[in-house]
């Protein structure tokens, strides 16, 4: 039976290859699509021992996974890494990776407009990943969706499209291997190419030279933490003397038993999280969104200046910054609106809130043009340290 072609150049029309519409009702969380020319002529803004560098801070989020053929043994090690480690290392399979190299990178973060057909807080980093020739991790499963851009070098990607491929896991390694994995489609890719795979695709990917591949994942929360945490928003707003209680309780049959009237009043104890409004879902949501798998702790500055030093900076041709680890977004609620900022809501329009979620500097214009509550939200930004008077866009936390 032919396999269905899931190949697209996007010379003309990147960085999928169709309308963006098109791609979002065709293939988002329905099939894999490799885009060829997702970005024509890339040149990746980032080298090597950039990315070595990188993995040598403390703050980073880095990992080298190693391969032994001979033994088909994987190792993984986690950052930060000592500067002498990597003129030590092997010549071939092993592979470098550095979470979050958007937000320590500001050419890095500049290839994600290219993806605003997305709601920006789905977008979770761009993980960067060097790996000698051979270097892999290994075919493996991802629960949330992927855009794998290779930015320099090439890398063969394997993937399987097979609805009953097996997903057991291997269990001889730290990392979750697929114990069997059978490809149905087969690419290299070449600087520019991109690959798109919705989740749990099974993959592999290996690189033919020494090769840089970008990651673009997203935010996906399983069921389970959504639950939690939602129980969680609910439980900080009950009152302590709100509890487990029976007034209409009757003579025990059983002392031991838990019965069907225990359950119905339980079922009541429990009915605030079956009556959550609109608004309050959408306050929960967006909270926890925005302090989803959160890259990196804020300092708040040791002295914030005040409403009147910050009018007086930005009056002097100073701009305003969103520190590169915050996260925001935005929602209507009623006829106003609610901006959320690594986990916080601040109440304001709907005008305001568009704006200060935009991750463009403000200057004393657009603070002027923010109403009340908008400019208060911007004072409290400032004293957290999430917002910054500066002069130069893109600056490294």
């Amino acid at each position: 039976m032919p396999r269905p072609r899931i190949e697209i150049d996007a010379a003309d029309l990147p960085p999928v290859g169709m309308d963006p519409a098109r791609f979002l009702s065709t293939c988002w969380q329905k099939k894999p699509l490799l885009v060829r020319n997702a970005f024509p002529g890339f040149e990746s803004p980032l080298q090597p021992e950039d990315l070595a560098g990188l993995a040598c801070e403390e703050a980073a989020l880095s990992r080298i996974v190693v391969h032994d053929r001979r033994r088909d043994r994987w190792t993984l090690e986690t950052g930060p890494f000592p500067e002498e480690k990597f003129p030590a290392m092997p010549q071939r399979d092993w592979t470098l990776l550095v979470q979050d190299v958007d937000k320590w990178d500001p050419d890095v973060a500049a290839l994600l407009p290219a993806f605003d057909f997305l709601p920006r807080w789905r977008i979770d980093d761009i993980m960067v990943s060097f790996a000698a020739p051979g270097g892999s991790v290994g075919p493996h499963v991802d629960q949330y969706d992927v855009f794998l851009l290779q930015a320099q070098g090439r890398r063969r990607w394997q993937i399987s499209t097979d609805p009953d491929a097996p997903t057991d896991f291997r269990d001889d390694a730290e990392l979750k291997l697929l114990r069997r994995f059978e490809p149905t489609h087969e690419w290299v890719l070449e600087p520019g190419d991109m690959l798109y795979l919705p989740p749990g695709v099974p993959h592999h990917g290996e690189a033919v030279d020494a090769c840089l591949t970008f990651s673009l994942g997203m935010r996906a929360p399983s069921a389970a933490e959504l639950v939690l945490e939602l129980a969680e928003h609910v439980a900080e707003q009950l009152p302590e003397s709100e509890r487990y209680t029976d007034p209409d309780l009757a003579p025990a049959a059983d002392p031991w038993e838990v019965d069907a009237a225990a359950v119905g009043r339980l079922k009541q104890s429990l009915a605030r999280l079956g009556t959550l409004d609109d608004a309050e879902l959408t306050r929960f949501f967006g909270a926890f969104m925005t302090r989803y798998r959160s890259a990196g702790m804020l300092q708040a500055p040791a002295r914030a200046p005040s409403a009147a030093q910050l009018a007086q900076r930005l009056q002097r041709g100073a701009v305003l910054l969103r520190h590169p680890f915050a996260r925001f977004a935005w929602a209507r609620v009623g006829r106003a609106a609610e901006l959320y900022v690594d986990g916080e809501a601040f109440a304001m329009g709907v005008a305001s809130a568009r704006r200060l979620a935009d991750e463009a500097p403000l200057d004393a214009h657009d603070v002027d043009g923010l109403d009340a509550r908008g400019r208060e939200a911007v004072q409290a930004l400032v004293a957290r340290g999430i917002m910054k008077p500066g002069k130069v866009p893109g600056h490294r936390p």
